[in-house]
């Protein structure tokens, strides 16, 4: 068993923003360039601890490691730590997947890498393919990618051709590509006469990467249900104020989480109740880059002088008269939605876990007692407690006085895709 001596955590924040911790030996970490310190692009990579230990900030986090099988398999586990900490430098929201490749020569050495930067761009193969000093390096060597090598035509042409066409002569990749049209690059590479193998780190890449994962197994969009409460589970005082329940700094959090996602949704009670703007600011007042699109649910009229009709991008604004949110979810994700923020008040909120529809919860608890009958959660349809909705902690997380607290559905009770 390795010692604390004998292994180096790399550090890396997921798609849901959790904390994800990768160790592999040190000699293999130095390989991977650029790890503990900015790169060309300014861009920080993830922080390095070469000490094994955890401390009490870390203690949601949960070291992984991957078996070493052959003499090139220590160098493409070090190589697919790279391809994934590439991967999640790019775009959270939007209908594409994070993707990192790395290629090794068949010696193990790194020969060039990349990542997809958004719809439209390269993805990460065609990207580390260009990024080579010379093409004919390409002959034989070994694509260390997170997820299997497109096999379709979009704005894009296919990555496993483009491999294959290169010479490259073995793939490596974590988690099969779940795509109605896009999946079958690793059998096209196959019957090209290429090695390929599947399942290197794909836990790992598979949490990295699980919304997306997620909206494109179940064919609707990733959904997180958000909320803000008391100790004793109230969501605003008996009178209806809730401004703020909890302080700074995980307002501001909620607010990060906002601009990783594709849409943020509230019901029209919400809207009339707070006025929220559902933009997503940094530190209250500048814009961030991405700003998810506000859909609101619900048969209220929205006054005229409501802040969400002043969002950065008005034009945006979707209005669903219907409470069935199957239909809603159906719709974004034919409209490229494949995340939503939801955070509507009790009614909402309550709508989406009573139909199965939450992949993953979100509760900002705060340190405070409000008593009364504004519980954060309405009827759940849990008749008897045989029938309660277990779920699973992923991360816990103290900012400021407050706590985050994240969670999913139990592996017994997983959320649904739509109904056809």
């Amino acid at each position: 068993m390795a010692t604390s001596k004998d292994v180096t955590s790399v550090r890396m924040r997921g798609s849901t923003g959790r904390i994800l911790d990768l160790e592999t030996p040190p000699a293999l970490f130095e390989r991977i360039p650029g790890a503990t310190s900015e790169d060309e692009d300014g861009m920080s990579t993830a922080g390095v601890s070469t000490t094994g230990e955890v401390g009490a900030s870390d203690a949601a986090v949960a070291p992984v490691s991957a078996p070493v099988d052959s003499a090139t398999a220590p160098a493409e586990q070090a190589a697919m730590i790279r391809a994934l900490e590439l991967a999640l430098r790019g775009p959270r929201p939007g209908v594409n997947p994070q993707v990192g490749c790395v290629l090794l020569s068949p010696t193990g050495e790194r020969l060039a890498e990349g990542w997809h930067r958004g719809a439209g761009t390269r993805h990460a193969e065609t990207a580390a393919l260009a990024a080579l000093a010379d093409p004919s390096l390409a002959r034989g060597a070994t694509a260390v990618v997170t997820l299997e090598p497109c096999n379709h035509h979009g704005r894009t042409g296919p990555c496993s051709v483009a491999l294959i066409e290169a010479g490259v002569a073995r793939v490596v990749y974590a988690v099969a590509d779940p795509g109605e049209e896009s999946h079958g690059g690793g059998e096209r590479m196959r019957d090209a006469g290429l090695e390929v193998e599947q399942g290197l780190l794909a836990g790992q890449v598979e949490d990295a990467i699980r919304p997306w994962l997620t909206a494109v197994r179940l064919k609707r969009p990733f959904v997180t249900v958000k909320w803000a409460s008391s100790l004793d589970g109230r969501a605003a005082a008996a009178d209806g104020t809730s401004q703020w329940i909890t302080g700074a700094a995980a307002r501001a959090d909620v607010h990060r989480r906002r601009a990783d996602a594709d849409a943020i949704v509230v019901g029209t009670g919400t809207v009339l109740a707070d006025d929220p703007a559902l933009s997503a600011r940094v530190d209250g007042a500048a814009l961030f880059e991405h700003q998810p699109a506000p859909v609101v649910i619900g048969r209220r009229p929205i006054p005229e002088g409501a802040l969400v009709h002043r969002h950065p991008h008005p034009d945006a604004v979707r209005r669903f008269e219907s409470h069935d949110l199957g239909a809603v979810l159906h719709e974004l994700y034919q409209d490229e939605i494949r995340t939503v923020f939801v955070e509507g008040g009790p009614t909402l909120a309550s709508a989406f876990l009573a139909a199965g529809l939450a992949d993953e919860i979100v509760v900002y608890l705060a340190p405070t007692l409000l008593g009364g009958p504004r519980a954060v959660l309405t009827d759940l349809g849990v008749a008897t407690i045989d029938d309660q909705r277990r779920l699973t902690v992923t991360e816990v997380t103290r900012l400021g006085d407050d706590l985050v607290i994240v969670a999913r559905p139990d592996a017994a009770a997983p959320t649904k895709p739509l109904e056809d």
